[in-house]
């Protein structure tokens, strides 16, 4: 399963202002379905369709979203992810910028890069310290080759987490702009991290192939 999948089928938090006891139930209803999602997720999505018959809560329409990323529908569940975020019910700041930064993956796995950049900027006005929101958003300006711009989340993710998958990013980006010694350095401290990583491993060769075609020019 890729991270970007893993990371929109994470269980958040329902509204806030439910009671107690509801707030239980739902979550343990959301958790059921997206656990169901999984393994079985055209019965997820019936079972959705169902809650949202129930009164169309938050936490059933994102239910119904997280049955779509199962199936694979990827581009409606990024739509109804945005929906969801905006809505008057959605439930606190952090609830809508998690909603905004999975629309964002879904977006960018569904192949609309720039739709995925708006989501994830719209996530980073509610949730601007966050080092995976702007990995994320690195990831899309890089499928859109904004080179400059990927670098630049990415350098503020690296302050505040320091993580494998932006030090790669930010590698192939300096790969990508003919900056080999930032991009060797980078993979470097990749494989400080974990020196079996088959993809930071890959990009170590392009990057020495970068090199040796350059002493040869």
């Amino acid at each position: 399963m890729s991270a970007y999948i893993a990371l929109l089928l994470a269980a958040i938090p329902v509204s806030q202002s439910a009671s107690a006891d509801i707030v239980r139930a739902e979550r343990a209803r959301l958790n059921d379905c997206i656990e169901l999602s999984r393994e079985e997720p055209e019965t997820a999505l019936e079972d959705s369709l169902r809650w949202i018959g129930e009164g169309a809560r938050p936490a059933a329409r994102y239910c119904n979203a997280m049955a779509l990323i199962g199936l694979g529908e990827y581009r409606e569940a990024a739509a109804r992810l945005e929906e969801l975020a905006n809505a008057p019910d959605a439930g606190s700041l952090g609830d809508r910028a998690t909603y905004l930064a999975q629309a964002g993956n879904a977006w960018l796995v569904a192949g609309y890069p720039d739709a995925a950049i708006i989501a994830l900027t719209n996530a980073l006005k509610l949730s601007p310290d966050d080092p995976a929101i702007l990995t994320d958003r690195a990831a899309a300006y890089l499928g859109t080759d904004q080179y400059e711009a990927a670098i630049a989340d990415l350098d503020a993710a690296l302050v505040l987490a320091n993580t494998v998958d932006a030090l790669q990013m930010r590698a192939q980006a300096y790969l990508e702009t003919d900056d080999l010694p930032a991009a060797e350095m980078d993979v470097n401290r990749a494989l400080l991290l974990d020196p079996e990583d088959i993809n930071t491993l890959v990009l170590r060769g392009h990057i020495r192939e970068a090199k040796r075609l350059a002493r040869e020019d």
